[in-house]
């Protein structure tokens, strides 16, 4: 009963996906976006919402987080709508625009027993260009038997919200914006979003994760973990260029934090006993290559998680800034990945085409959604969702067993000087690197793994010269390496050939 969507009628940025997947109670549930569509599939057939307790038809949006959860009879999902939604595009000028005097962020609920959806708690701004906090991340507390959810993406109204099941009465429990987190010990645990502000151009984005703020589930107390210099908590030794938020998870009894260029990963509780620690992943400097608007969720005791090549980027630029961004993420470094973490080794699992928006575990096998186009921002709206969104089945047993072959071709204008990457060789028994360079020059390798723990990189440094070098990665054998040129050359091209 799975099918593919192909492109629709969804005023909206870009292209959205197939978020939210999730297998309870003989129900597989997923939304749509931006078509605002949710699915409910069992046995019996397959029902369908298009968030009409909301406002009007036609609507769009839905869910672009993943924000769902599972509580006795109930699946609670939420994210954003448009009811309806009002498309302001310009053909003459190629700028589009939605409306959000009608976007709302909302949870809902599906009764399994009986078949039925229910607007829990819905909230809009009512201005055109405001919006009120999507809804993010939905956590259940089951001390106070309340929603935690998380709101990060907006411009008012932002933080940590408690929801009550029976009433859909909300309050704010934290004021620090967040987008993603997960249950650890006693607590819930959430990232601190630095808050969304306007660059000289006027264009409003998340500057990056500043922190960890958790929850007590027993008296909603909040205690809050400041990050600070990123380099001091590198593996590698070196920052990290604006971690944006992916996925959260829990595992081993630490929490998993996803950003843009790997993970904060440790005890946010306590980190006299364990800091938390930057474990550089997939970096490729400017590119938009990371774990954004995807998951991470335990697989066989392990967290399984996805890195997209294209999950947002900017299409239609208007400014020398917008063009330097638009270049950057429309620049295909190389395949979305499935990476499994099992301490202490990561490693590739999957590689697939533009973004892997979700998937979930049914029975023994894996759920996958996917979609050929970002998410786009600006300018950039459309009356339609021009993604491919479509699903893949894999058996989780045959997933596991060997990493699939994998290029990356990194362009030196991406990442300059600053250290980069963060490549799993776990399975491969030929990795290499091949450095086009454009001059003589120095280049750093640093070697860890996924310790808990998380211990420092070892270095080790090579000369190489204008012209192809070519260095053997299968001394390595089961790590992940970084890299770094001394000196910035634009026109190097870096390639890493992972085969098996």
């Amino acid at each position: 009963m799975l099918h593919d969507h192909p492109p629709s009628y969804a005023p909206e940025w870009g292209s959205g996906g197939i978020f939210g997947l999730k297998y309870y109670r003989g129900v597989l549930y997923y939304t749509l976006a931006f078509d605002a569509l949710s699915y409910f599939i069992t046995d019996s057939g397959v029902e369908r919402y298009r968030f009409e307790q909301v406002g009007p038809l036609p609507t769009s949006g839905g869910d672009t987080y993943n924000a769902v959860e599972a509580v006795d009879d109930r699946i609670y999902f939420g994210g954003w709508v448009h009811a309806p939604a009002v498309y302001e595009g310009s053909e003459s000028s190629l700028r589009g625009t939605v409306s959000f005097t009608n976007k709302y962020s909302h949870v809902h609920f599906y009764d399994i027993s009986d078949r039925r959806i229910s607007l829990l708690w819905k909230e809009g701004a009512g201005r055109r260009d405001e919006w009120a906090g999507e809804v993010s991340e939905i956590i259940y507390n089951p001390v106070q038997d309340e929603l935690l959810i998380a709101r990060g993406d907006g411009t008012i109204n932002l933080g940590v919200y408690s929801v009550d099941r029976r009433t859909g009465e909300a309050r704010r429990v934290s004021e620090r914006p967040a987008l993603k987190g997960a249950l650890v010990y006693e607590y819930a645990c959430f990232d601190v979003l630095e808050r969304q502000i306007k660059d000289i151009h006027g264009v409003l984005f998340t500057k990056a994760v500043t922190g960890v703020q958790c929850v007590d589930l027993t008296n909603g107390k909040v205690s809050y973990a400041q990050l600070g210099d990123v380099s001091k908590r590198s593996v590698d030794g070196a920052p990290v260029s604006w971690p944006q938020t992916g996925p959260a998870a829990s595992a081993y009894g630490r929490f998993f934090l996803f950003v843009k260029g790997g993970a904060f990963v440790g005890n946010p509780l306590d980190e006299a006993t364990e800091p938390m620690r930057f474990v550089r992943l997939f970096d490729f400097g400017d590119s938009g290559y990371f774990s954004r608007r995807t998951v991470a969720k335990p697989i066989g005791g392990g967290v399984l998680v996805a890195f997209n090549a294209y999950s947002e980027s900017l299409v239609r630029p208007t400014n020398q800034f917008e063009e330097m961004v638009a270049r950057a993420t429309n620049t295909i470094v190389g395949p979305s990945v499935l990476l499994y973490i099992t301490p202490p080794t990561a490693r590739i699992v999957g590689a697939f085409g533009a973004r892997i928006t979700s998937f979930e575990s049914v029975g023994d096998r894996l759920v996958i959604g996917t979609n050929t186009m970002s998410n786009t921002s600006r300018y950039n709206a459309l009356p339609l969702d021009i993604g491919y969104r479509s699903f893949i089945i894999e058996s989780v047993s045959q997933l596991l067993e060997s990493p699939p072959s994998v290029r990356f071709s990194v362009p030196g204008v991406l990442v300059r000087d600053k250290v980069f990457g963060g490549i799993p060789t776990s399975g491969y028994r030929s990795p290499r690197l091949v450095i086009r360079s454009g001059r003589s020059n120095r280049f750093h390798v640093y070697e860890y793994d996924f310790s808990l723990p998380a211990q420092d990189a070892y270095e080790e440094t090579y000369d190489i010269t204008s012209g192809k070098n070519v260095i053997d990665l299968s001394g390595f054998g089961n790590s992940i390496l970084s890299f770094k040129l001394d000196d910035a050359d634009l026109r190097a091209r870096i390639i890493i050939d992972l085969l098996r």
